[in-house]
């Protein structure tokens, strides 16, 4: 069973890339043309992204220098301690709606500072993978395509992420316990 996963998955996206233009090819679609105004477009796109993107990134490091994420961890830390949730991962929990790459780097030096096994990395990896870049997404995404007024996708998508970040205590407290 396992073999024939394997199989599928390594040919996948070969059969994917050749199906494609083959497929446009019978259908008398002019591929290279295609590619080359979908290439354009992306072009655009990206275009249209950039004063977005550095926006975004301004504010983050704005947040992060003025020293206001540690007044609020500092602020919060003693509580959620209360509760049983480790206060190395609350830094976590603020910066992933905000920036994938940052939330990455926190999660890596807290896998090096506690070790891979240890259950604040667990926690950290969990958050990792079942919360979303929220701002990111809406400042991106949104940008792109020129919706001005995001009505309940922030508060939705900052909600899913705070339910996000229980959800994943919650799981490690389940899965492994306090260790």
């Amino acid at each position: 069973m396992i073999s024939w996963i394997q199989i599928i998955s390594t040919w996948t996206i070969p059969v994917l890339i050749a199906f494609i233009p083959l497929y446009a090819f019978f259908r008398k679609i002019p591929v290279y043309e295609s590619f080359i105004d979908g290439a354009k477009d992306g072009f655009q796109t990206a275009i249209g992204i950039i004063p977005h993107l550095v926006g975004m990134m301004t504010a983050i490091s704005m947040f992060r220098a003025s020293g206001a994420m540690d007044a609020m961890v500092g602020l919060v830390r003693p509580l959620l301690e209360g509760f049983g949730i480790p206060g190395e991962v609350l830094p976590l929990a603020l910066l992933r709606p905000i920036t994938g790459a940052g939330s990455l780097a926190f999660v890596t030096d807290l896998i090096k500072e506690q070790g891979p096994d240890s259950f604040v990395a667990r926690i950290a990896s969990t958050i990792q993978g079942s919360t979303d870049t929220t701002l990111y997404v809406l400042t991106v995404y949104f940008g792109a395509v020129g919706i001005r007024n995001s009505r309940y996708a922030l508060k939705v998508g900052l909600f899913s992420d705070f339910i996000g970040f229980f959800a994943a205590v919650a799981a490690c407290w389940l899965m492994f316990g306090l260790v």
